[in-house]
């Protein structure tokens, strides 16, 4: 059953949660964090954290301030905070966040979209790697 709740932590804070067994379709938004334990088919889009559990699966590209995926995924992902895939987990989609961390174990198949800053000597490394392809062309 669909819940949604205000947490005791915070006043403006809140908490929706799509348990084992709901189905939904259609077009999901929410000012907090949504919780899917179930099934999604349709656009997702909350600002907080979206959180994918074990068994649960969202078929749809999704908009959040920040993802967790334990379950499945189809779709891609645009996050303005962390996204993080844990072992266990199926995504199939391009993923943006400020920061992606992919756990062992877990079945990936997209895009990357990540801005981070290399290590001087990786730097070099890509650098030169570049300039190397750029020649073969």
């Amino acid at each position: 059953m669909a819940q949604a709740r205000t947490t005791s932590h915070s006043s403006t804070a809140s908490e929706a949660n799509i348990g084992t067994g709901t189905r939904v379709r259609g077009k999901i938004t929410g000012n907090g964090n949504l919780t899917v334990e179930g099934q999604v088919e349709g656009e997702v889009t909350v600002r907080g954290t979206l959180t994918i559990a074990a068994g649960g699966a969202v078929t749809s590209d999704v908009d959040a301030q920040s993802v967790r995926v334990s379950g499945t995924l189809e779709g891609d992902v645009n996050a303005t905070g962390e996204v993080h895939i844990a072992r266990g987990a199926h995504v199939r989609g391009d993923v943006k966040g400020s920061e992606i961390s992919i756990d062992d174990g877990a079945d990936f198949t997209g895009r990357l979209d990540c801005d981070f800053t290399l290590p001087p000597e990786l730097e070099q490394a890509v650098k030169a790697l570049a300039q190397r392809e750029t020649g073969r062309r």
